[in-house]
């Protein structure tokens, strides 16, 4: 059997993992983390906090990005409709623009 050494330090959203392959960081809260592991494996965590449960899914750099993306929308509170709105407001409004030129 292998010997383990993990050592984890949290500063708010951010938390940094100390092992003997080196150091990872992962940012997130309960129950969502997007981390990098000290060999610099890409992954998300989502996990029900207390159950012991959780699905992990390695992400590539594409992947990454969208998750980020993903994320960002729902901490900003837009859906899929918002996002459309928002869309065909900014156009109707730039051809307002464009009509009051002429």
């Amino acid at each position: 059997m292998g010997l383990r050494f993990r050592k984890s330090f949290t500063f708010g959203p951010l938390r940094i993992n100390v092992s003997k392959s080196g150091v990872g960081f992962s940012l997130g809260v309960k129950g969502f983390r997007i981390g990098r592991s000290a060999k610099g494996k890409n992954t998300a965590t989502v996990s029900l906090p207390g159950t012991g449960l959780s699905y992990v899914q390695d992400l590539d750099a594409d992947s990454l990005k969208e998750t980020v993306e993903d994320i960002k929308d729902i901490f900003d509170g837009d859906n899929e409709e918002e996002k459309t709105e928002k869309k065909s407001k900014k156009s109707s409004t730039s051809k307002a623009k464009k009509t009051v030129k002429k």
